[in-house]
């Protein structure tokens, strides 16, 4: 899959999740981890996170929104239950993109919905655990990037083939106007 993503969250209430969370990112390849305006509770966090995230991706700390501070081209997607958001289905992943999650019993900031490019929303009825809306996100991006073979069109019927990759020969651009 090319490109890259990262994951993190904005405040803290439940550091068990967040260590979840943060498992969940390693497992599906994240580039790297951070949160804001919360330190990382490695001890009681790493009861959930059996992988040690942080300990094998890089984790980054910044103290408020304003500090966050993202690769070049990274585009911040925030995932919080509310209106105006993109529903996740419907959504389109950057390439390089960075999700971040509230805490539990709370919302993304203001200053943080500002921040960020794209804001979905899980379309479920009401909010779930962030460790879970992490996973669903990252599965989604996933699905959606990766290249898998195509659903069967019926229950239980074999998944079509996946064509071979094909390289073609090479693309030159030209950054000059054409004539």
């Amino acid at each position: 899959m090319r490109g890259f993503f990262g994951i993190g969250v904005e405040g803290l209430s439940k550091p068990m999740n967040a260590g979840n969370l943060f498992r969940s990112a390693h497992a599906f390849g994240a580039s790297f981890l951070f949160t804001v305006g919360v330190l990382y509770p490695r001890g009681e966090a790493g009861l959930a996170d059996t992988s040690d995230a942080p300990g094998e991706v890089p984790l980054y700390e910044f103290a408020t929104t304003a500090d966050l501070d993202l690769p070049s081209g990274c585009r911040l997607v925030g995932v919080e239950l509310t209106d105006g958001a993109t529903e996740l289905p419907s959504f389109r992943h950057p390439r390089q993109a960075a999700y971040v999650l509230g805490p539990e019993r709370g919302a993304l900031s203001a200053p943080m919905l500002e921040k960020c490019a794209f804001t979905v929303k899980i379309p479920t009825k009401f909010c779930i655990n962030v460790a879970t809306a992490g996973a669903i996100v990252m599965y989604d991006r996933l699905i959606s990037l990766g290249r898998f073979a195509s659903r069967p069109v019926r229950a239980g019927g074999e998944p079509m083939a996946l064509a071979a990759h094909v390289a073609g020969g090479p693309v030159i651009r030209s950054r000059g106007r054409r004539r």
